[in-house]
């Protein structure tokens, strides 16, 4: 990991710990801010560690969601961040095993330093498995597998939502097939779920077109429009 770099010192000091080319050629940084740190791809703003109530919903939603008395849990994360969803899931008594797959390889390294304290370095417990790769090449050949790992609930927060890719290719995520696939790993009773950072009508309006069960959460936070989460059950044959 490089030095650490003082960029400025107003209310908080602001430390840039790393800089370094993400894996789709952009600038990956990350950097801490007082108690708080922040990740930032090609000067954009994606996550930080201030609250993560959102994702932490997204994903007691879903194992609420599942049918009573399910346990031994599989979940499967898009996105591993800073960690939020992921400790939330190996928390929950329900859940027996998290599989997280993460894009960006020095996201993953950075849970090894400091960014680890966060989520109480998620990657380290025996019952996750983080994979490095890119989640829609992921998916596709885990739904094609001959005998496909199937999981009770999948959460996706890779991007900032349907219509705000953090990565190009990420929409077809969002896409007819990408559902399909979606919902080909999900066990019978799963639940699938979909964090964004606002509403889009077009995408719950193709999730109720797939689904029985579509619920829409709400999630009110500090500044702007609340966070979303959407959650699907019960595929449409």
């Amino acid at each position: 990991m490089n030095q650490p770099t003082r960029v400025s010192a107003t209310e908080e000091e602001t430390v840039t710990l790393a800089r370094v080319t993400g894996e789709t050629g952009g600038d990956l940084v990350l950097r801490r801010v007082g108690a708080h740190y922040e990740i930032f791809s090609n000067g954009v703003f994606l996550m930080d560690t201030r609250d993560g109530t959102s994702e932490r919903e997204m994903v007691r939603a879903s194992l609420a969601a599942l049918p009573q008395g399910r346990s031994h849990a599989r979940v499967l994360v898009g996105g591993l961040g800073v960690g939020f969803s992921a400790r939330e899931a190996l928390d929950h008594p329900r859940v027996a095993r998290v599989d997280v797959v993460e894009l960006e390889p020095q996201v993953i390294a950075w849970h090894d330093d400091e960014l680890g304290e966060a989520a109480d370095h998620v990657h380290r417990d025996p019952r996750c498995r983080v994979h490095n790769a890119d989640i829609v090449t992921w998916l596709a050949e885990a739904s094609t597998a001959d005998r496909p790992v199937r999981y009770d609930v999948i959460c996706l927060d890779t991007d900032n939502g349907p219509d705000w890719t953090v990565v190009e290719n990420n929409n077809r995520l969002y896409e007819e097939a990408g559902i399909a696939r979606l919902t080909r790993l999900l066990a019978p009773g799963g639940v699938l779920s979909f964090w964004s950072a606002n509403a889009v009508a077009s995408f719950e309006a193709l999730l109720r077109s797939r689904f029985r069960t579509v619920e829409v959460v709400e999630v009110v936070v500090a500044r702007g429009v609340p966070d979303v989460v959407y959650l699907a059950s019960d595929p449409l044959t």
